[in-house]
């Protein structure tokens, strides 16, 4: 039997997490090929039975079969008060294509249909997934509020957004949790919002914690990548770019060969790192990948080697920016400006 790793906890507003949670996206959206529904419930119960407390989803994500597929798991667990649940709405799929809808009347209608789907009476944790620029923040947070006020959500929170967004959206109403990527290789949050959250007593969730794969012993073969994955289309993952990036993960393999653990875990140390209000939320469809990922909440990293890591990987070293055009015209967060 697997010992348990304890860790120290970390808040989300009135909420407490582990430092790492499980990001739920690529068990139903756009990471091919998808596992089956069988699949993605044993890994769920195995994340629940390895003590997992903070499971992340959206109705964007399979275009609700994510939310399906987790309420459906936790009802049947037994375990929903166990969990720190967090969905999102803003960005849902309408006839088969993406969204980005923040009315107030949307929002509301994104968030009946999750507390069904959910099987839960309210939601801990509620995103605005991406802002809608034909509405103002304030109208969408104004609805996340009023959510709250009825007792359907605990916390809310936005997701892909800049310091200047978040602190409007803060003066609405307490925003408990930031989701921005960030990791050794998106480095995003340090332009802002990292010192925005730490200022405001926000948690900055980071997803993709393990840039979507590379930053880990067994980074995806994109060329045998199914038609339809996401990182076809991510700059960092095409051509002379990905293999430049892969000569990358393979110091910071040595690095955290040297340091007694695996290249997840010193990727995920690192994020942990950077500060106390710091929660990563990787994802996999992998149980051993699973008890890596959580067992590098406890791993002990020396500073020199954490230090390393970020001077080896880092928005300077890293070859082409982490969407291309069309994904982060949909994108609010400070960008770094990339040569490569």
């Amino acid at each position: 039997m697997t010992a348990e790793v304890v860790a120290e906890p970390r808040r989300i507003g009135s909420l407490t997490v582990s430092p790492i949670g499980l990001g739920c996206m690529n068990l139903s959206h756009v990471y091919k090929p998808l596992p089956s529904p069988q699949e993605a419930e044993r890994l769920l119960r195995d994340a629940l039975d390895e003590g997992v407390d903070h499971l992340d989803t959206a109705a964007l994500y399979g275009f609700g079969a994510n939310e399906e597929l987790v309420g459906r798991v936790l009802e049947g667990s037994g375990r929903r008060d166990e969990v720190v649940l967090a969905s999102k709405c803003g960005m849902t799929g309408v006839d088969g294509k993406r969204v980005i809808d923040g009315r107030p009347e949307t929002i509301r209608a994104t968030a009946e249909q999750a507390l069904r789907s959910l099987r839960t009476a309210v939601i801990d944790l509620y995103y605005l997934h991406r802002i809608d620029p034909a509405v103002p923040i304030e109208e969408s947070v104004g609805a996340l509020a009023d959510l709250v006020a009825q007792g359907l959500v605990r916390e809310i929170g936005m997701s892909e957004v800049s310091a200047a967004t978040l602190r409007r959206a803060h003066a609405v109403h307490p925003i408990a949790a930031l989701q921005n990527e960030f990791s050794l290789w998106t480095r995003n949050p340090e332009l802002g919002t990292l010192d925005a959250c730490r200022e405001l007593g926000i948690a900055l969730v980071a997803f993709s914690p393990l840039g979507r794969g590379i930053l880990t012993s067994t980074p995806p073969d994109v060329a045998a990548l199914p038609e339809g994955d996401l990182r076809h289309s991510m700059p960092r993952f095409q051509g002379e770019r990905y293999a430049a990036n892969l000569a990358l993960v393979d110091q910071l393999g040595a690095l955290a060969e040297g340091a007694g653990c695996t290249t997840a875990q010193l990727a995920l140390a690192w994020v942990l790192a950077q500060d106390e209000c710091v929660v990563a939320i990787p994802g996999t469809r992998s149980v051993e990948h699973l008890h890596e990922d959580r067992a590098a909440a406890t791993v002990d990293v020396p500073q020199d080697v954490l230090l390393a890591a970020g001077e080896l990987i880092n928005e300077h070293t890293v070859h082409g920016p982490r969407y291309g055009a069309g994904a982060a015209a949909d994108i609010d967060t400070e960008v770094f400006q990339h040569a490569g």
